[in-house]
């Protein structure tokens, strides 16, 4: 299982985008994944964290709460900004707007953990961000939301509060709990909880694609720049705020990689349950899914070569 799960880890972006290729010219590949399995599908993503998750994971909040603050104020900055800017600045309809701020406002996802150490990044400083803005996201997502789209859109920051705690928070808790009730056991099934994952975020982005394969194809060629953009400015803006405040190279890796990649599972769902009206809405985070796993398997070489010593 573990080299089921070795292979899996390092094919991901592949075994992404061709299951998104197959939705997205071939929908009728993917149609029997419901769209009403979106948020039960995140919920064993938010389980298998939880589960692989430790109270000890929390530490660096108490020994490094400067780097910390630092990551997770920048996450919940940049993004949402932007986000809002890019679709500005493109002339986005309202509802591709509500998709891209979505995904800026949500937090940083866990496949970011994954990318971190693979670039030979600050892996705890990666766990502990993830951790505390999953945290976060129930007030500042439903919170920036509004603040970015008020003028544009009816926001029920409400309704956004109660899906975060019920996707998110919960499944993590009880992964948390369980771990910390019966750890021999999970232990023992750990090296199949990447998989796992790794098969409910592909049965997602395969649900959301070839649901929406005829509206993601008459967008056009804007909305995959947008998605790219948004992705590839999070990841310079992470680095450049490692630089400003004089981080070393490990931790410039781990908050580049949190603030370019996000949950955009979590925005997929949102937009379908929070703006059910706003059928385009579910498409950036679909995108995006496929896109932050292609170039975060990128970046990952890419850092994995650089060193100290190469950066002096």
């Amino acid at each position: 299982m573990k080299t089921v799960s070795d292979f899996v880890g390092k094919n991901m972006a592949w075994i992404v985008l061709i299951i998104a290729a197959a939705a997205l010219f071939m929908p009728g590949t993917s149609l029997w994944i419901q769209t009403n399995w979106i948020n039960y599908l995140l919920m064993v993503v938010m389980f298998g964290m939880g589960l692989t998750t430790k109270l000890s994971d929390f530490a660096i909040v108490f020994k490094r709460p400067g780097d910390v603050i630092i990551g997770c104020t920048a996450q919940f900055a940049v993004m949402p900004l932007l986000a809002f800017l890019l679709g500005k600045l493109f002339g986005l309809n309202d509802e591709l707007l509500v998709g891209v701020v979505l995904v800026g406002t949500c937090p940083g996802g866990t496949s970011s953990n994954v990318i971190t150490y693979l670039s030979k990044g600050d892996t705890a400083l990666s766990i502990g961000m993830t951790s505390i803005n999953t945290l976060l996201a129930p007030f500042l997502t439903p919170l920036l939301t509004y603040l970015y789209l008020r003028t544009s859109v009816h926001v029920d920051a409400m309704l956004m509060f109660i899906s975060i705690i019920q996707v998110v928070v919960v499944p993590i808790g009880l992964g948390l709990l369980i771990n910390r009730l019966f750890g021999k056991y999970t232990q023992r099934i750990s090296d199949a909880l990447p998989t796992v994952s790794v098969i409910a975020i592909c049965l997602i982005v395969a649900s959301v694609v070839s649901h929406n394969s005829e509206k993601i194809l008459s967008t056009g060629l804007i909305i995959f720049v947008i998605v790219i953009l948004h992705n590839m400015l999070g990841y310079l803006c992470g680095y450049l705020i490692g630089v400003l405040f004089k981080m070393d190279l490990p931790r410039k890796k781990a908050v580049a990689i949190e603030i370019g990649m996000q949950n955009s599972g979590l925005a997929t769902t949102l937009a379908g349950s929070a703006f059910p009206d706003l059928a385009m809405a579910t498409v950036p985070g679909a995108i995006f899914s496929v896109w932050h796993n292609i170039s975060g398997a990128m970046l990952a070489g890419w850092f994995n070569r650089k060193t100290d010593n190469a950066e002096e």
